[in-house]
């Protein structure tokens, strides 16, 4: 039978109970934590992972009033989790692979499984379902190890320098491709990993997650602006390579060198956000045009003829 002394803790004081848990996670794992911070602010291709904690806890505040109500404490799933990180993280610091890396990623992802396991521990799976999104959006924190991270840049490389092809032929501007370079009349342009702009790509990409989730209801729709962002993050790297391209060419070999260069990213990262919120203008007006029901049965929105 359970013991209803500690039942009585569970259900008079979970969030001080899950702000213990917490504190012990932040201690535990305080060397990760400042590794990967330190990590994010050092290497843009880590700089989201600044935004990642916050937001998630600004979405789990919005949730927070169905929550009180269905708060029920789960010691089984919770217990079983906060296990497993404990020996994620043993198995990291005593046996875990050399590369440092790939030990930061277990270690942030252990921490992340801590976390999680408290939230059931102290609040119950139905309210674990009813926050599933914030928790879950914090594994845009664990940092992808390069052995992961270069085949992204690669492939954004290549697709920023096709991408970039195809405008210039749209603009009517010979261009030859071969691998990374671009060969312009008067100019060649190499693409090389820098230019990939992962870290514009990763901000596109998670930013376009938490609008879905927060401006549309259904799963599939929220699922194609996911998807929309990837290509689009691609092609906003070809439209700056051609734009650099084609007023380096045109107006002023400086542009080369210039800001637009070296500080320009936000104006293509704004223009692809735009793109973004008008396809979720599009779908908003898909759902808000879906027939409802009334009570007397008759279909509401749409004349029956």
């Amino acid at each position: 039978m359970p013991n209803p002394n500690r039942e009585s803790i569970f259900k008079s004081s979970p969030l001080l109970l899950f702000g213990c848990l917490s504190v012990i996670a932040v201690a535990v794992w305080w060397n990760p934590l400042v590794s990967l911070f330190t990590l994010a602010l050092r290497d843009e291709q880590y700089t989201h992972t600044l935004l990642i904690l916050p937001v998630s806890a600004v979405l789990l505040f919005l949730h927070w009033e169905p929550l009180a109500v269905t708060s029920r404490w789960s010691a089984t799933v919770g217990s079983a989790l906060l296990l497993l990180a404990v020996l994620v993280k043993a198995q990291v610091r005593w046996t875990g692979p050399s590369s440092p890396d790939v030990q930061l990623s277990l270690c942030i992802l252990a921490l992340l499984a801590w976390w999680i396991g408290a939230f059931i521990l102290c609040f119950g799976i139905r309210a674990f379902r009813h926050a599933l999104f914030p928790l879950l959006f914090l594994l845009w924190m664990v940092p992808l190890p390069q052995i992961v991270l270069d085949p992204i840049v690669n492939l954004l490389q290549q697709g920023s320098a096709a991408s970039a092809r195809w405008l210039f032929v749209a603009a009517g501007i010979p261009v030859e491709q071969r691998d990374m370079l671009l060969y312009i009349p008067g100019l060649t342009l190499e693409v090389a990993p820098e230019c990939s702009s992962i870290r514009s790509s990763m901000m596109l990409l998670v930013t376009s997650t938490v609008l879905a989730q927060l401006l549309l209801l259904s799963a599939w729709r929220k699922a194609v602006v996911v998807a929309v962002a990837i290509p689009l993050s691609v092609l906003k790297n070809g439209l700056r390579i051609f734009a650099l391209g084609t007023l380096a060419t045109r107006v002023s070999p400086s542009f080369l060198n210039g800001r637009l260069h070296r500080q320009g990213g936000i104006i293509f990262f704004l223009i692809a956000l735009l793109g973004i919120f008008l396809l979720l203008w599009i779908l908003r007006r898909g759902e808000n045009r879906k027939p409802q029901i009334s009570t007397s049965g008759s279909l509401q929105g749409k004349p029956i003829t």
